[in-house]
This record gives structure tokens, C-alpha cells and sequence, in this order.
């Protein structure tokens, strides 16, 4: 068995291999039975902030299939001690046998392929001269986010927006420096404080918080912006207001969990504001082909992109972690 750290992992994955590996798999589709989530009622005594437990398992079939299962827990308080929110495990197993093939540091997977997941969504929705990115959030997937994004479309500016403006700045001061070195061109990154304005300048928003609030009003949008909303993966989170909704062509990466497990989607849709038919696709559709995205001279219409997190992402990031 194999034994890949997280080090290791991120060695092993290249963004664009995998963003289209990931293509390939929604194409192709795999076995993903429904998450098991359970909720870890205030872990840390009273008041503190319930966590989760997350399984997620997927399969292919086949001479070449594998299984693999995804042990995630979320801990929201854990930024109190400096830890990061999302630990997790991934076993990959042999599709025949049952064999164990090898346990990957799932935190980084998880990173990893998420990002990944809103580049494919951003091959498909976002603008194709995009050139200024708006990051909302300064956690772990954030510099993840950036450099995806910037590296599916031709991004030469990078604003960053964080609760706590020195987390702002410091990831700022990170990227400017390894951004250029990943994508081999300049890169102007800058911390911003005014969101409502950093949302209406920016060709591209991605949120990755946990947000109960939202933090992008429908009224600051533009024609023409792709909306990335990562964060929020728990009906009482949000990080856009109905309004953003209601404006945008909504696309998520499956409709599954985006629309029960999301509270950017499941919110309208049980006040109302929306109904399911709002969801114009997911990346199953749009890498079949059976739905249309963002057509290249298209500078008008907002897209919104809903990722709460797919097992087979997972799985196609740990067969193309090992080789």
C-alpha cells in the first residue's frame, strides 16, 4: 500500500491535468452513492460551533476499476487554535479485489480538487477574456482558487477580500509572489477593503467562506461576471442574497447535493425566490455537452457556479495522484 502525504499529493497533481481529469469523470460518470453527513453537535462544549462528518465513497467499474472513500471532518471553531477547519483521509482500493492501493492526505486532496472543480466550471461559464479575479476568503482554498482560475483564463489581476483586512494582506503579499512563478506572467495582487466595489470591477468572483451572511448582493453584479460560490456547504450557510441568484444562469456540480446541501441554492428554493427549474445544468451536462455554457462572445449574461463537492472529483484526483 501506498502511503502519499500531503506534500506528496500536491507534487503529484498539475491544475490543468486534473481539471481535465475531472472533465473526463463527469463525461464518464462513476457509482456515488449519497454522502453520509452527520453533524457533530457543539464538539467543544457549549457554544461552540457544531462539526461535521463527512463519508463519500465512488466506484468505477471495470478492468481498471477503483474504489475510493473520502473521510472528511469539519471543525469551524478550529481557526480559534490555529488548525485548519477540514481534516480528511482518502482510501483508494482496487475495483476487483478489494485490495488497498493507498491512503492519500485528503485535506490536500480535498484543496485540490475543489479548486479544480470551479476551473472546469470556469472552462465552461466564465468569460473567455476574463482578466480580473476577486477572491472572497482567506483560508486554505483561496490560493488555490487563484491560481486555477488564473491559469483557465487570462487573469492579470487579483483582488483579495477577507473579514480580517491583515489576512487579506498577507495572502496578497503571498500571491504576488507565487503567482507569477506558477503561471510563467505577471500578476498584479492587491487586498482590497471595499467588497461591493472589488465585486462589481472583478470578470470573476469566487467565494470560499463560511458564511452564514451573504457577502455578494445580486445589485453589485454586472452582465458579463461568472459567480463562483465554494464555501457555504451547509443549508444555514450563504455567500450570495437571492437577488444574485434570481440575475444569474445557475449551473452546480450536482444537483444532488448542490440543491439540499448549499445554502446559496437550497435557501431561495425553499423561500420561494427560485424554483429548481432555475438550475440551467450541472458538470455532468455541461462536459456531455447536453447543456450549453457561456458562448465565447457572450459579454452579457451572469453565471453562478454552486460547488458543495462530488466523490467522484475525489476519486479521479487520487487515480491521478498515484499514476
Amino acid at each position: 500500500m501506498r502511503i502519499l502525504s500531503g506534500d506528496e499529493v500536491d507534487a503529484a497533481l498539475d491544475d490543468l491535468a486534473l481539471v481535465d481529469r475531472l472533465a473526463a469523470m463527469f463525461r464518464d460518470g462513476c457509482e456515488m452513492p449519497t454522502r453520509h453527513h452527520h453533524t457533530l453537535a457543539a464538539p467543544n462544549g457549549p457554544g461552540s460551533a457544531d462539526a461535521t462528518l463527512l463519508l463519500m465513497p465512488a466506484w468505477t467499474r471495470g478492468p481498471s476499476g477503483r474504489v475510493g472513500i473520502k473521510v472528511v471532518t469539519v471543525f469551524p471553531d478550529n481557526g480559534q487554535r490555529g488548525l485548519p477547519a477540514i481534516y480528511g483521509q482518502y482510501l483508494l482500493l482496487d475495483g476487483e479485489t478489494g485490495r488497498t492501493l493507498a491512503m492519500l492526505d485528503g485535506t490536500v486532496l480535498t484543496k485540490r480538487r475543489t479548486a479544480c472543480a470551479s476551473g472546469l466550471a470556469a472552462r465552461f461559464l466564465a468569460p473567455a477574456r476574463a482578466r480580473t479575479l476577486l477572491v472572497i476568503g482567506t483560508g486554505a482554498l483561496a490560493p488555490q482558487l487563484a491560481r486555477v482560475h488564473a491559469k483557465v483564463r487570462p487573469i492579470d489581476e487579483v483582488m483579495i477580500w477577507g473579514r480580517r483586512p491583515e489576512a487579506a494582506a498577507a495572502l496578497a503579499g503571498d500571491l504576488a509572489d507565487s503567482l507569477p512563478r506558477a503561471l510563467g506572467r505577471p500578476v498584479r495582487v492587491r487586498a482590497v477593503g471595499d467588497r461591493a466595489a472589488a465585486v462589481a470591477e472583478a470578470d470573476i468572483v469566487s467565494c470560499a467562506t463560511l458564511s452564514k451572511e451573504p457577502l455578494v448582493e445580486g445589485r453589485w453584479l454586472r452582465p458579463g461576471q461568472h459567480l463562483d460560490l465554494v464555501g457555504a456547504y451547509t443549508p444555514l450557510m450563504r455567500e450570495s442574497d437571492d437577488a444574485a441568484v434570481q440575475r444569474a444562469r445557475v449551473y452546480v456540480d450536482t444537483r444532488a447535493g448542490a440543491l439540499k446541501e448549499g445554502g446559496d441554492l437550497a435557501q431561495p428554493l425553499a423561500s420561494g425566490a427560485i424554483v429548481p427549474g432555475h438550475v440551467v445544468g450541472d458538470l455532468h451536462e455541461l462536459a456531455r455537452g447536453t447543456v450549453a455554457g457561456r458562448a465565447p462572445q457572450d459579454v452579457s449574461t451572469i453565471t453562478l457556479f454552486k460547488s458543495v463537492g462530488a466523490a467522484l472529483e475525489d476519486l479521479a484526483a487520487a487515480e491521478l495522484a498515484i499514476g
